[in-house]
């Protein structure tokens, strides 16, 4: 199989950690007969340097034309001042609605070897949690109208949330669906004692429940779920949300695995084309230094196999290798114990990961 993958790297660590997962994909498909071609492609902090924007057209027509993007992070310090129009995040919201993708999958597991990295108390700890984070991508808050205005108290600033009946039910299949290949437990997060939208939301997720067979709904309030992710996320299979609440809780949820550098993520269509990326950012005080993580972005590429191309025993490879890798105590500094006198930099943990696939 020959696949094109659209790779922006963007800032701050990006360049180094995708350079990380596209070593891994080489082998992996190496070893499994299938060829990888990749395409560069700028957006976020880099384009705007390059071209005054954080999303050329050319990386829109590149990324469409390609089979699946693998995406490092954007933005940074020096783009911090520019208006809200032209910063560098506007090119991942660019790149979502250009290319569909409303779902953002978003898994977070405790890895036994990470155990003692976990903030959470030993009688939690020994229960494990293995969680999928499925959040509306396209909707709410994140794109609804927003600006300011003159208001009784002076000058103000609003962002509209607002989400319509079909954008929910078609985060609602996705969660449902994957329900159904895990566990069978979906629990629904909104703040429906509070917001209109969150009402709908409720309405329209239970509705759809009722054709997936096996799978049980429960409704929770957002700040209860911040609340229970700490005292007992073993109670989580399938968490379904909207934009901005599954982006705080999947960050909270990094949290507890040990390493928000240990979070990948998937953003998908309707379409097999993907977009695929850590949950982290680009990392600023990290750039340079040699100490990121590469594990949240290998990780991102085995869901690419995964979840646009089909390569399901592709992606166990990669996971697995990952898997052992940690199991044979190879650690980043992000993942190391305290006081830890020497720990892999990102080149030498992606070494260590290689030698196992």
């Amino acid at each position: 199989m020959e696949l094109n993958i659209a790779l922006i790297k963007g800032d701050g660590i990006g360049p180094e950690i995708v350079e990380s997962a596209v070593a891994v994909l080489e082998k992996t498909g190496a070893r499994t007969g299938h060829t990888f071609h990749f395409t560069e492609y700028l957006a976020g902090g880099c384009a705007i340097d390059a071209t005054g924007v954080p999303l050329p057209q050319e990386t829109v027509d590149g990324c469409l034309a390609s089979d699946s993007v693998l995406l490092g992070a954007v933005g940074g310090p020096k783009w911090d001042t520019l208006p809200g129009d032209i910063r560098p995040e506007k090119a991942l919201l660019g790149l979502r609605s250009k290319l569909g993708l409303f779902t953002n999958l978003r898994p977070a597991k405790l890895y036994p070897a990470l155990a003692g990295k976990c903030p959470l108390r030993a009688d939690i700890v020994e229960q494990g949690f293995d969680l999928l984070m499925v959040r509306e991508l396209t909707g709410g808050i994140y794109f609804g109208e927003r600006g300011r205005r003159e208001g009784p108290n002076g000058p103000e600033a609003y962002d509209t949330e607002a989400y319509s009946v079909m954008e929910i039910e078609r985060i609602a299949h996705v969660a449902m669906a994957a329900a159904q290949k895990r566990r069978g437990s979906v629990i629904s997060v909104d703040k429906a004692n509070v917001l209109e939208s969150s009402r709908l939301w409720r309405e329209t997720v239970h509705r759809i429940a009722e054709q997936y067979e096996g799978v049980t709904v429960t409704d929770m309030l957002v700040d209860n779920t911040a609340q229970q992710l700490i005292r007992n996320p073993s109670q989580f299979d399938v968490i379904v949300t909207t934009n901005m609440f599954g982006d705080i809780l999947s960050d909270e949820a990094s949290q507890i695995t040990g390493s928000i550098g240990m979070l990948p993520s998937a953003s998908l269509g309707e379409g097999s084309r993907g977009m695929y990326e850590p949950i982290h950012g680009s990392a600023p005080r990290l750039t340079g230094t040699g100490r990121a993580n590469p594990i949240a972005t290998i990780l991102s590429g085995a869901m690419m196999l995964r979840y646009s191309f089909n390569l399901g025993a592709e992606a166990d490879i990669i996971e697995k290798a990952v898997d052992t890798a940690l199991n044979d105590g190879c650690r980043t500094a992000d993942l190391a114990p305290a006081g830890t006198e020497h720990t892999l930099n990102c080149t030498e943990m992606t070494k260590e990961i290689l030698a196992r696939i």
